[in-house]
């Protein structure tokens, strides 16, 4: 058996079968759980629901819950082959939805090919569900089915087999015109293919700006004309009067070619015929009717697009109906309407003329990508088209009068930013925070291109001032070669400030003359970006300092406690870690990276240090000293330290809910243990574990970030004299932004800004 085949298939078979499963997202693991889930605690929220019927919305998933509904009679490349053999496309469908747009699914094939029947199957659906994505439904049915049931009922009804190419299409186009300097009013478009993706997308293309007349569509008796008497009445809307009669004869000085037919439909003598800078959009799957390199063998000025991944241009419609759903939804649409399909078109051809974050770049292996003729649209795993498109979709909703509830959008934005998880809620809060007082942060490691690209992001999301230390022709060139722009970035280089950099080397040998530094010492020192760095900020020229991408931690960690310093008060810094973990609550995980092997004082400043980081963000903390002991279980001086340093903070923040020493699952599972140990004071599960040394923490956060999929920001540190935060070697440019954001915070809350 061919490989690919046979690891398509393990994919869907090994472990539990298929792609999908029900996931409950209220506990119910207890008695009293499972009254609250069904009988008697569920008659409530039906008895809301039944005197309010919008009530449904707040206590039932109908809202974020869509129906894909098949009979399977047109599935792309297989053709009619039932609704048994459609429901692993449909269930893919459902991953889809869920992974790209926090959106559930029912996946519902249907045995019938009578539109009547799937019609009235659909009708009754209403109160179940918050929209209807009809999938693979051959023409001319599928056009009957959408139409009715977008007549008939008061929820968004989307067929993206007609759709989803249409505007994900449009967007290349819109692009690939704007690129060669065409006019869509003036470009002659020609369609191999007469279907539902087909007329659809000619449909969507005379919103956008393109001429009716200058549209010639082929099925496989050639080309639709007035003098056909063959051609059903959707086809019949695109009949052209034309002497033209074949595929080759359309195309001749044609613009845009648009193939959703099958393979091979197309020559390279063909598309040598068209006209200047041709734009070749073959999109046939698995195989489109002419492949990219056969175009550019006979037009170098070509530009294509296909359905596939492993070319330039997929036209891919997971782009698409995730993101008009999502926006729909949210506004509780009443249908997805014309002006919803083209804000999302719109949306998407924006997006690709922005700068592609380092994030997209890792995803695609970090192969080059910039807007031109190879990108015309988002990649699919772009995260931020989930930020363009559900918005403006949600905006056109609204403006057309198809909306049932208002959004603030910059509001929504964030939102949707915070539904990614409970890390990016309180990174949400704290951008938001940020932007009120950016600070001026400095980072040494300027030359670094992540760093490049991060520092243009902090300045676009408003979140800080950076200035990278570096020679500022080496980073304007690079930052030129990776396309990002520097306007409002600063580039200081040490070597070139002499005054500065005098005034930086006495103030450090004042403070340090009786620690063995010597003045020469210091203005060497002052030479290196590091030391220079903290100086800024030690002397008020920097409000805040990032450091560490191209460095170990203690490298950046020692110097910064002898330039810097411990706050008032404190004797050991630590480092803090938020871990967002699905379906659970932010946790806060100490010390992470500074100290190896604390002593009981030295727990008790990091479990302080914590408590106070986390009532700064606005969350109760509950603090669990973690040990390999629950309350005594197993003596040891390890363990009893632990237990130790509990007293300790309790003698000095009585306040504060701590309990331990404790293991890990009796500190985030109290109730589950309480019955064992009913010594224990936590009401509910920490929400900060203290680990009784750094070996345990460091490889707590890290398995579950890697095995568990938790999402990890930090590392933060608590407890210097000033905002310095220290990078984990290799971060990303995301590690880079939450903790530039981070520093914004800690800076305002030291100079007293709320």
């Amino acid at each position: 058996m061919d490989p690919q085949r046979q690891a398509a298939l393990d994919y869907h078979s090994q472990g539990r079968p298929g792609k999908i499963e029900v996931v409950p997202t209220k506990p119910v693991a207890t008695a009293r759980e499972l009254s609250l889930a069904y009988s008697p605690g569920v008659a409530e929220p039906c008895r809301e629901i039944a005197e309010n019927p919008d009530n449904v919305f707040k206590y039932t998933a109908k809202g974020n819950l869509v129906a894909v509904v098949s009979n399977g009679t047109a599935v792309l490349g297989l053709g009619d082959i039932g609704p048994l053999a459609a429901k692993p496309v449909m269930e893919g469908k459902g991953v889809l939805f869920k992974r790209f747009a926090g959106i559930d699914i029912f996946d519902i094939e249907i045995g019938s090919t009578d539109p009547e029947e799937i019609i009235r199957f659909c009708q009754l659906l209403e109160p179940t569900v918050g929209g209807i994505n009809l999938e693979d439904i051959s023409a001319p049915d599928c056009f009957l089915i959408e139409a009715e049931l977008k007549r008939t009922m008061d929820i968004p009804v989307f067929h993206d087999d007609q759709h989803g190419t249409a505007i994900i299409g449009g967007a290349a186009l819109l692009n690939a015109c704007a690129v060669t300097d065409k006019k869509l009013a003036d470009i002659k478009v020609v369609f191999s293919g007469a279907g539902a993706s087909a007329i659809s997308t000619a449909t969507h293309l005379l919103r956008l700006g393109v001429q009716k007349e200058n549209v010639l569509m082929c099925d496989s008796k050639g080309v639709i004309h007035e003098g056909r008497a063959d051609s059903n009445e959707f086809k019949a809307l695109f009949a052209s009067r034309t002497a033209s009669r074949t595929l080759a004869d359309a195309m001749n000085g044609a613009d845009v070619f648009i193939g959703l037919s099958v393979a091979g439909q197309v020559s390279q003598a063909m598309v040598e015929s068209m006209a200047k800078d041709p734009i070749v959009f073959a999109l046939a799957n698995p195989d489109p009717e002419i492949l990219p390199e056969h175009v550019y063998a006979v037009r170098e000025d070509a530009i294509t697009a296909t359905g596939r991944s492993d070319y330039p241009n997929q036209v891919n419609n997971v782009l698409g109906f995730p993101f008009i759903f999502r926006g729909a939804l949210d506004v509780r649409a009443r249908t997805v309407n014309e002006e919803m399909m083209l804000a999302a078109t719109h949306a998407l051809a924006e997006l690709a003329r922005q700068d592609v974050p380092e994030a997209v770049l890792t995803a695609y292996d970090g192969e080059s990508i910039s807007y031109g003729r190879k990108y015309l649209i988002p990649k699919p795993f772009d995260g931020r088209v989930l930020f363009h498109v559900a918005p403006a979709v949600a905006q056109a909703a609204m403006d057309s009068g198809v909306a049932r509830i208002q959004l603030d959008l910059d509001e929504y934005r964030e939102q949707l930013r915070a539904s990614l998880g409970p890390a990016r809620e309180v990174m949400r809060w704290m951008t938001s925070r940020a932007r009120q007082r950016p600070p001026r942060l400095v980072i040494p490691e300027g030359h670094n291109e992540r760093v490049i690209r991060a520092a243009a992001e902090m300045v676009e999301g408003g979140v800080a001032r950076p200035v990278l230390m570096g020679r500022p022709e080496t980073v304007r060139d690079k930052a030129k070669s990776l396309g990002v722009p520097l306007a409002g970035v600063e580039v200081t280089f040490a070597v070139d400030e002499d005054a500065t950099r005098e005034r930086y080397a006495e103030d450090l040998y004042r403070r340090r003359a009786r620690k063995g530094l010597t003045l020469n010492e210091a203005r060497q020192d002052m030479l290196k970006p590091l030391p220079y760095a903290l100086q800024m900020v030690k002397l008020g020229d920097a409000d805040a300092l990032l450091a560490g991408i191209e460095s170990n931690y203690p490298e950046v960690i020692r110097p910064a406690l002898q330039v810097i310093g411990v706050e008032e008060g404190v004797d050991r810094v630590a480092g803090l870690y938020m871990l967002a973990i699905p379906h659970r609550e932010l946790l806060f995980f100490a010390d992470t990276t500074v100290n190896i092997d604390p002593n009981a004082e030295t727990l008790a400043d990091v479990a302080l240090l914590c408590a106070r980081f986390v009532r700064d963000l606005g969350i109760e903390p509950r603090v669990g000293m973690v040990s390999f002991s629950n309350f005594g279980s197993a003596r040891h001086p390890g363990s009893a330290k632990v237990a130790a340093a509990v007293q300790m903070v309790r003698d000095r923040d009585p306040e504060l809910m701590i309990d331990g020493e404790m293991q890990a699952d009796t500190a985030v599972d109290v109730d589950k243990f309480r019955e064992v140990y009913d010594c224990i004071r936590l009401q509910d599960p920490a929400n900060v574990l203290v680990f009784s040394n750094l070996t345990a923490a460091n490889a707590a956060y890290k398995l579950l970030h890697r095995l568990g999929g938790a999402e990890v920001i930090g590392p933060i540190l608590l407890g210097m004299a000033q905002p310095i935060h220290i990078l984990q070697r290799g971060s990303t440019v995301q590690d880079l932004l939450d903790l530039a954001t981070i520093a914004a915070v800690d800076a305002q809350a030291r100079s007293g800004q709320n």
